[in-house]
């Protein structure tokens, strides 16, 4: 990376997390005893992917956007300050992570994390995309509170 971080390196950031949050939901899924928790966990998966391709499509749009910064390397430093605490950010965690999970509340509590993680990023993203790509970063981030919002009454229905 340079000095400042463009938004095609802000984008294969969220395709990696994504990526990892695929794996992380497909690996607990056929882990889980519930049959409720599975199909939660298998359509967060399929979501995952679906949104793989977004920012697979965003990246492809994006290449020579540079952001405004206050001071030179703003946006790198606080992505990356972000993207340090976020271990979907790192290759194959997701499913690293599931693997140790031994209790589908621990998944549901990781995967509530995962997903507040991801919409304080991609908030962060769509201030460095070009203004033309913001409506469909608010739809991720949408679609991401609507995951979060889901893993709160997955974990109040079940009760565990």
């Amino acid at each position: 990376m340079g000095n400042i971080l463009t938004a095609s390196e802000i984008v294969e950031l969220g395709i990696q997390i994504e990526k990892n949050g695929y794996d992380f939901y497909t690996e607990v899924a056929s882990k889980s005893i519930e049959p409720k928790a599975r199909g939660r966990f298998e359509y967060l998966a399929g979501e995952e992917k679906q949104h793989i391709s977004v920012f697979q499509e965003i990246l492809d749009k994006v290449d020579k956007y540079e952001p405004a910064e206050s001071y030179t390397g703003e946006n790198k430093d606080y992505l990356n300050a972000l993207a340090s605490e976020n271990v979907f950010t790192r290759e194959g965690k997701g499913k690293e992570i599931a693997r140790a999970i031994d209790s589908e509340k621990k998944a549901i509590d990781m995967a509530i994390n995962f997903e507040k993680d991801s919409i304080n990023l991609f908030s962060v993203m769509k201030k460095a995309v070009p203004a033309q790509q913001h409506n469909i970063i608010e739809a991720l981030i949408q679609q991401e509170q609507g995951h979060l919002v889901l893993l709160v009454e997955i974990k109040q229905t079940l009760k565990i």
